[in-house]
């Protein structure tokens, strides 16, 4: 059952790599107390994935992840943070049977995917991938989902503008005297 026959390169390392630094990041963002630090520790956790992402050959996907998770979502977070006002509370006392109980789900989850992944079969893929596979995912969204594209883009906007009328009447309604 655990037959590790691994060839040591550094793709290999590096994965390890990349999945220790998510890992860390993720469960920093989880324990970190200030809001800054989460964040920052949630970019961290972002870059890595986007790492992962280069390493599995899929150098769009990587790119969008820095563009947007990094760039956009966690910057759009520290600006939440930086403009809305944020008072000191003290940090809730442990629950040690809650973290008890959480660590052996955590366990059991681990054993169960371990499992479930060791015995899997993946099949070989139909077609050979192509070499640029950026050029092709542009090619297909700019040509057979153009229609699609075109309507996510529009759904996007209406949302912003919904958000900043939503925002605007909320400011409107505090600032009325009462």
């Amino acid at each position: 059952m655990l037959n590790f026959n691994v060839d040591f390169t550094g793709e290999f390392f590096a994965f390890f790599l990349l999945a220790a630094c998510a890992i860390v990041g993720a469960v920093l963002a989880i324990n970190f107390t200030k809001v800054v630090h989460m964040a920052l520790s949630l970019a961290f956790t972002f870059v890595s994935l986007a790492g992962l992402y280069v390493l599995l050959q899929a150098e769009f996907v990587a790119f969008v992840q820095v563009l947007l998770y990094v760039g956009a979502v966690t910057i759009l977070m520290i600006f939440g943070i930086m403009m809305t006002k944020h008072q000191s509370e003290g940090r809730e006392p442990g629950r040690p049977l809650l973290e008890t109980l959480a660590a052996i789900g955590c366990l059991c989850l681990f054993g169960i995917l371990f499992y479930a992944i060791r015995n899997a079969s993946f099949p070989k893929p139909q077609a050979e991938l192509p070499e640029d596979n950026t050029m092709a995912i542009g090619k297909l969204l700019y040509s057979a989902y153009a229609i699609p594209f075109e309507l996510v883009s529009v759904l996007l906007t209406v949302a912003f503008i919904g958000a900043v009328a939503l925002a605007k009447r909320e400011k409107e309604e505090e600032e009325e005297p009462k």
